[in-house]
């Protein structure tokens, strides 16, 4: 996490909950494919995200390459995408304007979303002009929380919400 948050810091990011993921590491990997998933071991750095605890996995780290529903809203915004979890991760807790540099190292795709889980403003940045385009995003009252994605595979990487 980044060593220091702006006083005036509005936003808040949040990680995967561990718990969901926990027991797929006890699956073989027969299982874990019948389920779609598969066990990978990283073999570089950065390249393996961890969803969970939003660091990149160390080069030899095993983790588990899955689908995961990110956007569970009734309506054509629903989404879904491939995420990495490594092995043992903990949930990341972050304070207010906290930017983890997972996502300061990537090029990002913000979508901004309503209460009801409607599209209301969509953009590209650099990791290190996150808090800008944040900031613009919830200039507008109706914006309720934001999802970030790795901009080119298109990977859903974390959640942010007001702070």
């Amino acid at each position: 996490m980044s060593a220091t948050a702006p006083a005036t810091a509005t936003f808040r990011i949040s990680a995967l909950s561990s718990e969901a993921f926990e027991p797929l590491f006890a699956l073989d990997d027969a299982t874990l494919a019948a389920r779609g998933i598969r066990r990978v071991v990283a073999d570089e750095k950065p390249g393996f995200p961890c969803r969970v605890s939003l660091v990149d996995a160390e080069p030899g780290e095993t983790l588990l390459l899955l689908g995961h529903v990110h956007h569970d809203v009734a309506g054509p915004y629903r989404a879904s995408g491939p995420i990495y979890v490594r092995e043992r991760a903990v949930t990341a807790t972050t304070t207010a304007g906290d930017v983890p540099e997972l996502l300061r190292v990537r090029l990002l795709s913000l979508r901004a979303y309503d209460a009801g889980g409607w599209l209301r403003d969509a953009d590209v940045t650099q990791g290190a002009e996150l808090e800008r385009v944040v900031e613009r995003m919830f200039a507008d009252t109706a914006v309720h929380y934001i999802h970030v994605h790795n901009a080119r595979p298109g990977c859903y990487d974390c959640r942010i919400d007001r702070a």
